[in-house]
């Protein structure tokens, strides 16, 4: 009998001791201890706009308790652990039940756990053995001795496994029905609290026969215990298990790739990244896009994309792509920009002394290449003579841009575009040359709106923010606010580019608006660019494989985007005018000749800087004509035959020495010549549209002058 005993004492002692010796300290009921192997990236309002199962636990579909429905925790409890309320961690009247018939099965045939040692199963995973359920039973009872019944029912119904990688109930929903737990219905919460019992091979991606037998018995239970009405029980029993697959609520698959590979990991904050983009105005931009996309189809436009920035925070707030070649982001892909560095150019060109009323011949030039010439021209093969340099840029006329980066510099021009953020430029100025005024390097969509966000932001640069309320991004002055508010003003002036764009209403936009268009080489790329008072928004068309579009340029296939893309931004927005610059001084000035205005002169009121005025009146050295006025509509009168109908063309009375005659072209042909002395001319009267200038000859015919173009229409 002491042998007995003293045998029976050792073999207690040494289950003590290795029970005392397998049993682990458990981890806190937190699911931020952990490591995070991928972040989870979110919008600015946490919509989410990426999901991952990589991580050790659910991070990031976590739901409180209080928000989990009741009766989704009531189904849980009956099915899992009846007693939950009343026991310590171990049901031992299960228990001792479980293992009588395992016993008798000698094998595992019953499990009996209580929810909270499955918690502890899901927080120290061990082989299913008679051992392990030892000692998950102390540490159970540890458990349920440091947190309440509250803490473990979340932290379980959060992070119970399910097929497929997922935990937790939440993940569960989205997974087989696409929708969050407060939407589903009776047997769809049942299927939840069923799955978990064997989640592979109930499965329902597998099918829903095999978990209808074990749905129709808890169905059952809950019906004896009065949690569901015979009626609940008759739909529940008669209905089907519908599953859908789950979609994220923003396809942004780019921005989230760009997010990753430039964001560090102290961005993170709780396994999440909060990012600018704001999925309120994603998602109606994403519509726009497409269907612009789908429209132009027939004119080969596959690809497009938009990219939209609150240049008041410089956060990036919508990251838009569309068409074909998806592992491709047209945001980020480097393209040639067409006429959409314009504005930078003549910004330069006003720092260096040019106003916006400078006078800059458009007229025929060309330029050595090499051991040739190449010739430019403007997009509509039309040379205007002498402009403004507003008419220039509003018009975005090649020739003078030419002229202006002569004035300006290569060089200069692009450390000055490196300044504003283009890194793709990445070639010395020579390999680029003159051309860069138009457009021959490659500049990507990101860099094109941080740059024009630059101009909208009084000429300051900031780099853009991709999470939200980020804070320590450049800021650095490229342009004074007063270059930066004439440049604004340009682009938003709708007379100053009539000459090429017509009068048409698509540039016009209800809320001034600063607004640039560019078509590239061959129509491989459309731009359209352009700010108010908030926003910054660019727009891309083209074919991510090179392949031209078929005359769709910036203007007719880009611009209509951005212009419904700002009415739906502008949708809830107060309506204000872009910044001006309270030191730039309103001047009325010569249309012709950009010089202080006088009676005899058309007129128009024009924006200097203070220390930058014009110097003279147009009559010191204006040439022009008085008459027709630009754009003026005459209407033949039907009583008078048309071969007598003529019409006054008018030579302003500026002195002429050396003068030998004065020739007078319509639509580019001679009409007439007169001596220096007579500065009018009766012209015979042709319907249509017509340009009309004059050139006088100077000594002895070896110089001329022109004036000023002038367009007018004969009905």
């Amino acid at each position: 009998m002491r042998k007995f005993i003293g045998i029976s004492l050792i073999l207690v002692s040494v289950l003590i001791w290795k029970t005392v010796t397998d049993l682990t300290t458990l981890p806190k009921l937190d699911r931020y201890n952990t490591v995070v192997q991928k972040v989870q990236v979110l919008d600015r309002h946490t919509t989410p706009l990426s999901i991952t199962y990589q991580n050790e636990w659910n991070i990031h579909d976590f739901v409180p308790l209080h928000e989990i429905p009741d009766f989704l925790q009531q189904v849980f409890i009956l099915a899992e652990d009846k007693r939950f309320y009343e026991h310590n961690g171990v049901d031992w009247q299960a228990r001792w039940h479980a293992l009588w018939q395992n016993l008798l099965a000698l094998r595992l045939v019953r499990g009996a756990s209580t929810i909270s040692e499955q918690t502890v199963r899901i927080l120290h995973p061990r082989s299913r053995t008679f051992w392990s359920r030892w000692l998950e039973g102390f540490e159970a009872t540890r458990l349920e001795a440091d947190f309440s019944k509250a803490d473990i029912l979340e932290f379980y119904l959060n992070q119970v496994p399910y097929a497929s990688q997922r935990r937790g109930v939440q993940q569960a929903a989205h997974y087989y029905f696409d929708r969050d737990l407060e939407t589903l219905n009776f047997k769809e919460m049942i299927a939840l609290a069923v799955l978990v019992r064997s989640p592979s091979r109930l499965d329902l991606r597998r099918g829903t026969k095999n978990i209808e037998g074990p749905i129709n018995r808890l169905v059952v239970r809950l019906l004896e215990l009065g949690l569901i009405t015979n009626a609940d029980s008759q739909n529940i029993l008669s209905s089907s298990l519908h599953l859908h697959d789950f979609h994220l609520p923003l396809q942004v698959t780019h921005f989230v790739k760009y997010i990753y590979t430039s964001r560090s990991v102290q961005d993170v904050q709780l396994g999440r990244l909060h990012t600018s983009l704001d999925a309120n105005i994603q998602s109606p931009i994403q519509k726009i896009l497409d269907q612009r996309v789908q429209d132009l189809h027939s004119k080969n436009v596959n690809n497009g994309a938009v990219l939209v920035v609150d240049h008041k925070t410089h956060e990036v707030l919508a990251w838009v792509n569309a068409g074909q070649i998806s592992q491709i982001d047209a945001v980020t892909t480097a393209r040639q920009p067409g006429s959409t560095l314009k504005p930078f150019l003549y910004a330069m060109a006003l720092e260096k002394g040019w106003t916006a009323a400078s006078i800059i011949n458009d007229a025929p030039l060309a330029a050595a290449v090499g051991k040739g010439m190449h010739s430019f021209r403007n997009y509509s093969h039309t040379y205007y003579g002498p402009l403004r340099l507003r008419d220039a840029l509003g018009n975005s006329l090649n020739i003078p841009a030419i002229r202006t980066i002569k004035f300006v510099g290569v060089a200069p021009f692009l450390q000055r575009l490196h300044q504003l953020g283009f890194s793709s430029l990445t070639s010395h100025a020579k390999f680029y040359g003159e051309g860069l005024a138009l457009g021959n390097g490659e500049v990507t969509l990101f860099e094109l709106v941080q740059a024009y966000a630059t101009l909208a932001n009084k000429g300051i640069f900031h780099s853009l923010k991709v999470l939200h309320n980020a804070t320590n991004f450049d800021s650095t002055p490229v342009f004074s606010p007063e270059v930066a508010s004439i440049i604004a003003d340009i682009l938003s002036d709708h007379d100053a580019r009539h000459l090429e764009f017509g009068r048409g209403a698509l540039l016009r936009f209800p809320i001034q608006t600063a607004v640039k268009t560019g078509t590239s080489t061959d129509y491989r790329d459309a731009w359209a660019m352009g700010f108010n008072h908030r926003y910054t928004v660019g727009v891309w068309l083209g074919n991510l494989d090179q392949e031209p579009m078929f005359r769709v340029s910036g203007s007719s296939g880009a611009a209509l985007i951005l212009r419904t893309v700002f009415a739906e931004l502008n949708r809830y927005e107060e309506t204000q005018a872009l910044y001006k610059s309270p030191k730039l001084v309103k001047i009325k000035i010569c249309r012709t000749t950009g010089k202080y205005a006088t009676p005899d002169c058309p007129s128009k009121v024009e924006w200097f800087i203070q220390d930058k005025l014009p110097t003279t009146s147009h009559i010191e050295k204006s040439l022009y004509l008085k008459q027709p006025s630009q754009d003026l509509q005459l209407a033949m009168d039907p009583r008078i035959p048309d071969e007598y109908e003529v019409f006054m063309l008018r030579l302003s009375d500026t002195p002429l020495d050396n003068a030998d005659s004065i020739e007078w072209l319509v639509d580019g042909k001679e009409v007439g010549k007169t001596s220096p002395e007579i500065r009018n001319f009766l012209w015979p009267v042709k319907q249509g549209k017509h340009i009309v200038q004059v050139r006088v000859w100077l000594n002895d015919y070896e110089e001329q002058r022109l004036t000023p173009i002038i367009r007018f229409h004969v009905k």
